[in-house]
């Protein structure tokens, strides 16, 4: 079994920061991609961010500049910092890992934490 343990979110004005955490626990072997997803009221779950194993990044275009993720590999855990936030960036954020189970170390799957609110006053 795999844990997502995240946490960071909340309420914040305009132009504040929120660091988004999500630790990983359980029957991994190691960890491939990490990232993080946001689905805002009534839209479809679309990318902010995802980081590799090396650190090779990816970031959606309106994030690009303020939002930096990052990963602790020896902690399995990945962050998210978000500064200069909008009321546009409201929306549930969701950590997702692509790792490799112990059991079957050759194979990779796909994991989803449970999200965390995140809400941006105007």
């Amino acid at each position: 079994q795999v844990q997502l343990a995240e946490s960071g979110g909340g309420l914040v004005q305009a132009g504040g920061s929120l660091r988004l955490s999500c630790a990983a626990s359980g029957s991994i072997f190691s960890i491939n991609a990490m990232g993080w997803y946001r689905q805002a009221p009534g839209k479809q779950r679309k990318l902010a961010a995802t980081i590799g194993t090396l650190g090779t990044t990816n970031y959606a275009d309106s994030v690009k500049g303020r939002f930096t993720i990052s990963r602790d590999n020896a902690k399995n855990t990945v962050y998210h910092q978000m500064n200069s936030l909008k009321p546009e960036n409201t929306a549930v954020y969701y950590c997702h890992i692509n790792y490799r189970p112990r059991s079957s170390p050759s194979s990779s799957n796909n994991y989803w934490g449970r999200g965390t609110q995140i809400t941006v006053s105007s």
